[in-house]
């Protein structure tokens, strides 16, 4: 599966340690789960200590600005309002908006509303209503390291149908999250979120998912949340992966906008929430890298 090392030349990883007293057994423990027939990482999916240090510098630039933008999330205030001050707060603190110019997404965030499931587009023309519900989607370079998280909010009186939907959402990623842990599967996760979905009475996304992050903005693992327990991608230390179920009030069903080619919505036109995590696993479980 990986390139042979000699156990007395340098480790892979960038440690200056000799293989055999770095990553050997690791590798070795990974061979032995490809060989019982799982699905395993490549090394180009466990990241270095420099990788992940990195990393966790640039998540911390994307919590600052969903931080900073709280509190101007309100009735009136436009998607492109919002735009605004992830680009302004991004450049001030060093980054680079990752989503600019992204495949030629023209904004520096994704504003998704009520009904649009994911990558909606912020515009002049949308202006927060009572009543919405609006997932905020910020994605960051900085000294050319990505991170990705996203958060939901509820502008003025949002009905309890839709709050309730928001707090399952938000339940189902920290099911999610508390299920990663080295030496388990990514299924474990996907199992987790969906049965929690169903018995609250809503559906999962299967056309969009989790991906790793770091080096570049989509890597692989792409991750599924309606898996089952013990399938999917080994999870190991170093991997870097973002959680971020998205949980629909009807049907799981969506189509995407022909016009701009990039917005996703609910087929039956319910409303969907969605909360993203970026996290590291660990030896012993995980590290939350933004949120």
């Amino acid at each position: 599966m990986f390139k042979r090392i000699g156990r007395n030349d340098l480790c892979w990883c960038g440690s200056h340690k000799k293989y055999k007293n770095c990553h050997d057994e690791f590798d070795n423990k990974i061979e032995l789960y490809k060989l019982q027939g799982h699905l395993v990482p490549s090394r180009k999916m466990i990241k270095t200590q420099d990788q992940i240090s990195g990393i966790r510098e640039s998540g911390k630039i994307n919590i600052a600005v969903l931080d900073a933008i709280e509190k101007y999330i309100e009735e009136g205030i436009t998607t492109d309002d919002i735009d605004k001050l992830v680009y302004q707060k991004t450049k001030e603190l060093g980054g680079i908006p990752a989503q600019l110019g992204y495949q030629g997404f023209t904004k520096s965030v994704c504003t998704s509303i009520n009904e649009q499931v994911c990558h909606g587009i912020p515009s002049k023309n949308v202006v927060l209503c009572n009543g919405d519900i609006i997932n905020v989607d910020v994605s960051t370079i900085y000294k050319g390291y990505f991170s990705d998280s996203s958060r939901m909010f509820c502008i003025g009186n949002v009905d309890e149908k839709k709050k309730k939907l928001v707090h399952v959402a938000w339940e189902c990623m920290d099911l999610g999250l508390k299920q990663v842990r080295p030496w388990s599967f990514l299924g474990d996760m996907g199992q987790i979120v969906h049965e929690h979905a169903i018995k609250n009475g809503y559906s999962v996304v299967k056309d969009f998912g989790g991906h790793g992050i770091g080096i570049g903005f989509h890597e692989d693992p792409w991750i599924s949340y309606v898996s089952k327990k013990n399938t999917e991608m080994l999870m190991v230390p170093g991997m870097i992966f973002t959680i971020e179920p998205m949980i629909n009030m009807g049907t799981d069903e969506i189509f995407l906008d022909r016009e701009n080619g990039w917005t996703a919505y609910t087929v039956d036109g319910k409303p969907s929430a969605q909360w993203e995590v970026m996290v590291l696993v660990t030896d012993d479980g995980y590290e939350v890298l933004a949120y």
